[in-house]
Order: structure tokens, then sequence, then C-alpha cells
């Protein structure tokens, strides 16, 4: 039975309909505001490739995701992905179309692109086991006799530096190629020259520093990393890179803030790449790892 009047029935009806309706307005209102905040938000939009560790993988994992999210967070924006595997064209395709506006993780010298200040120096390194001996230079005579790994660059497995290092001394009879690239459906494709080295499968393998440095950590067999000597091979063969970020030539604006972020979050980068065993260079040549 009902414990009221019909018509106080019908206005507490009344009144909680308005309620409601109040109540379905707020909502609208919140959210209304809430999507121009999204909407308005700024937006840092990268190119990286989605299989490339240490650098970078979809799941944000590599060294160059950690430091696109200080780097975003310092810009106060909202961190957004192009994934491009990183194959000859990567500039033109991605960040010359339009599709992103920045990529870090480029030689500092790079032209075709507006490049900060280097954020870190890294070079070629011998890969050996612990339980042989160390190489340290390309002059070592040893190295006529060991079958050696290199890194094979491109579609078209162009030489890398140290491979032309060894082609100079007349050591090609025991060399052993390793596309970068590899067989880009796997997980990792770059790890396979570290690989051949814990195996057995070479004696001693010439990489980039920031792959050996990761992969040689996650081996079992004990592995030993050696920055190259001489630093600069011939007249003008370099081992030793500068790395930054790369944005749009003319776009300055961008560069300038991205230059700043680097340089106030300087410790910060630095553990990131320790974290991911980067060997690095100070400018008088010694390994900062």
């Amino acid at each position: 039975m009902c414990s009221g009047s019909p018509d106080a029935f019908e206005l507490k009806t009344v009144r909680r309909r308005e309620a409601n309706g109040r109540l379905v307005a707020a909502v609208v209102a919140f959210a209304s505001l809430l999507f121009a905040a999204v909407a308005d938000a700024r937006e840092l939009k990268v190119c990286a490739d989605p299989n490339n560790m240490p650098f970078s993988n979809a799941a944000g994992q590599g060294f160059e995701n950690k430091i696109a999210q200080i780097i975003a967070k310092e810009l106060d924006a909202r961190l957004s992905y192009t994934w491009w595997a990183q194959r000859r064209g990567f500039v033109r395709n991605t960040l010359k179309a339009g599709l992103c506006d920045l990529i870090p993780g480029t030689p500092a010298n790079l032209e075709i692109l507006r490049a900060t200040a280097p954020y870190y120096r890294s070079t070629y390194v011998f890969v050996t086991r612990r339980d042989s001996p160390e190489i340290t230079s390309f002059n070592d005579p040893r190295l006529r006799t060991l079958r050696i790994g290199v890194q094979l660059i491109g579609d078209d497995g162009a030489n890398s530096p140290p491979a032309q290092a060894l082609g100079r001394r007349g050591i090609v009879g025991h060399l052993v190629g390793y596309p970068v690239y590899g067989d880009y459906s796997a997980p990792n494709p770059p790890a396979r020259i570290v690989e051949a080295v814990a195996s057995g499968e070479i004696d001693v393998a010439v990489v980039w520093g920031p792959l050996a440095g990761y992969f040689a950590a996650k081996q079992k067999t004990p592995l030993r990393i050696t920055p190259v000597t001489p630093r600069i091979d011939g007249p003008q063969l370099p081992m030793v890179y500068d790395i930054s970020m790369g944005v749009r030539r003319g776009d300055d604006a961008l560069r300038d803030e991205v230059d700043a972020a680097l340089a106030k979050h300087k410790a910060e980068i630095d553990a990131t790449l320790a974290r991911y065993g980067v060997p690095r260079l100070d400018t008088g040549g010694s390994a900062d790892r």
C-alpha cells in the first residue's frame, strides 16, 4: 500500500526526473570538457622501429623508448609512435613524409635532418668469449686466423666500417657476414652475431656497441666487449659516432626544446643507457659504462 497521496507520488517522480536530467547534463558537460582537454593536449609524435631492441620495440621496452618518454614528459606532451622498420628510406618515409616529428638515435652528422646535440657517443667493439684472448685492435695479427663476424648493412648487405677496416688489411678469408636487419619475422634479429660468438660459431665479432653491450649480457656464455682501435681507421673511416635525435630541417623550435630536455635530464638518460649496457666513450676515448 502506498504510504502517500497520488499527488505527492507524482511530485516525487517529477523531481526525480529533474534530478536525473541535471545529472545527465553534468556528465555530458564533464565529458565534453575532458574530450576538449585531450584534443588540445600536445602530442610528441615519434618514429621508431617496432622490432629493434635494445633501441626500440612496439612494447616500449627499448632505451630509446624510455628516453622518448623522458622528453615527452618534460614537454608536457602525449607520446605517440609511428612504427616503421629501419630500412633504407626510413627518414624519407617517416619524418620527411610528416608521419612524425622526432626520430631518436640518429647519427649527429646525418644531413637529411636537423640533429640535436649528441646525448651519447658509442663505438664499434670486439666481442670475444671471456675464456679466449682479448682483441683490442684491427692490427692484431691473430685476426688473420680467427673466424670473424661482421655486420652487413642494408638490404644489399653493404660492408660496415669494421668490415672495411679488416678488408684494408687483407683480412677477408675468415669473415662471416651477419645482416643487421636479419630475419625480421623473428624477435631481435640483430642479436644473431653476438649469439654466434657465445655458441662458438665464430671466434670474435665486431659489432656496434649498443647492440653488443645489450645482447652480450644476455648470453649464458660469459662474453667480453672491448672498444676497437684505432677509433678512426685510415684517413676517414670512423668507428666512433655521436648519437643525437633528429627533427625536420627547419623545425628549430622543437630541436631547441628537445635539446633543453636532453641537457636537463642528462643524469637520468645516462642511467638509462647504463641499464641497457650501452658502451659509451668520453671525449678522451676511454670506455664509460
